[in-house]
């Protein structure tokens, strides 16, 4: 048995692996029921089966075909996305969608239905799927698309893994003139500047997302930041230093004494410093991939990170509610994240992106303290009628689960009986 963490270090749990490499061979490893693990970058437990079988997929990392015409790329589940990005973007083509780390596979982008900063432009990682392969754990092989079995697609897309193992998938890239973007940063000072941004530069920016200042007076202060792909010739890329946290620190640095300053100096530097600027896509989609293991700054106990989406129309009001709720507690986030999403319905019976506003953040685990926090959270969210992302959760109430998740009775239908995960057993019953 070997022991396999969550991304937030919340879960120490032992588990019998079995590395997948030869997706021919993919049935014949599906002898005891468990569950597909690609780079274990979701914070909470649905990447988990504790003391289960996982099915590392991360040796599935072929790329089986490409037309360099049409940009349609045919690859493995375990192929990661940075590898997608830095061998096509160079022959003229990009993923139209990437969530804040290229440090996943293709299998877990699609489980997961991942979010970019450009949701109100091209939606999310399953909208540009055309087919994949999935294989059912009695042997059955199903191939699904948009336009073949689409109920299964929908099931698996945003599915958590639940339907069978993704054994590859046909992706539509998008055409780019280079590695390079364009953008601005903005400070603004309250939730009515930031929505008044945001709405404002939808039309014109393809990429939109804040930081925000979640313990603040006040609340709502933070860093509007935008882009759109720039054609730039005869630039030179980045060097590719790194950065990182060395040690675990005996406790979190994210703490009482630490977050209000740091957030007021941070926010006041990048305040003067905001201008319009040309910057290379990683640093840009991806800035803490620069950091190495910077999960360990919350020390031995790890993080949580409890993201939200409520509905456009009590937006403002819900997310207003929850930072006063945060700044009240102490316990805040140097990582937090606000932005909009476009007004499109999720593509997967699971997928978490829904028309509306987003907020994202990072709690040190202090235990008793911090769930009571949530508790607080979650009756705001529950009461907007919003729900909380799968992928970032480890603590989500089975009801407010079911009440964000309106589709569940009929996704259960497509459900995998040989697969489970700690998420799947917490909040579906197995």
């Amino acid at each position: 048995m070997v022991t396999i963490n969550s991304w937030g270090r919340l879960s120490r749990e032992e588990h019998n692996v079995v590395a997948l490499s030869d997706r021919g061979q993919i049935q014949a490893s599906l002898t005891t029921p468990g569950l597909a693990h690609g780079m274990g970058r979701s914070y909470g437990d649905v990447c988990l089966n504790p003391q289960g079988e996982i099915w590392i997929t991360t040796g599935l990392d072929h790329f089986i075909a490409f037309d360099e015409s049409t940009g349609r790329l045919v690859c493995e589940a375990g192929v990661l996305l940075q590898d997608i990005q830095r061998l096509m973007i160079p022959r003229g083509w990009i993923l139209p969608v990437t969530p804040g780390t290229q440090l996943v596979t293709v299998g877990g982008a699609i489980a997961n239905d991942v979010h970019g900063k450009n949701h109100h432009v091209v939606g999310s990682f399953g909208d540009h799927i055309k087919s994949l392969t999935l294989i059912r754990t009695n042997g059955e092989t199903i191939e699904c698309g948009p336009d073949q079995h689409p109920e299964w697609f929908s099931a698996t897309v945003g599915g958590v893994g639940l339907t069978g193992v993704i054994a590859s998938a046909e992706i539509q890239l998008r055409p780019v003139a280079g590695p390079w973007v364009d953008t601005e940063t903005i400070a603004f000072d309250n939730l009515d500047e930031f929505f008044r941004l945001s709405d404002t530069s939808e039309a014109q920016w393809e990429h939109t997302v804040s930081w925000i200042d979640c313990i603040s007076k006040g609340g709502g202060r933070g860093l509007f930041m935008r882009g759109n792909p720039a054609d730039i010739k005869d630039r030179k890329a980045p060097k590719a230093g790194k950065l990182t946290m060395p040690i675990v620190p005996p406790v979190s640095m994210v703490n009482r004494l630490t977050l209000r300053p740091f957030n007021m100096t941070y926010y006041h530097l990048k305040k003067w410093q905001a201008k319009r600027e040309i910057a290379h896509y990683e640093p840009f989609f991806y800035p803490l991939d620069n950091v190495l293991h910077w999960n360990r700054m919350y020390g031995p106990k790890g993080f949580y990170q409890y993201q939200s989406v409520v509905p456009r129309e009590v937006g403002q009001d819900a997310v207003q509610a929850m930072l006063k709720e945060i700044a009240r507690s102490g316990d805040g986030s140097f990582l937090a994240v606000l932005k909009t999403f476009g007004n499109r319905q999720p593509l997967g019976m699971l997928s978490f992106p829904q028309p509306g506003v987003t907020l994202a953040l990072d709690f040190p685990n202090h235990g008793d303290r911090t769930h009571k926090l949530f508790e607080r959270l979650d009756a705001i969210v529950r009461e907007a009628k919003g729900r909380i992302y799968l992928a970032k959760d480890a603590r989500m109430p089975k009801e407010l689960f079911e009440a964000g998740y309106p589709r569940l009775a009929e996704f259960i239908q497509y459900r995998d009986p040989g697969i489970s995960s700690g998420l799947s057993r917490r909040l579906m019953g197995s």
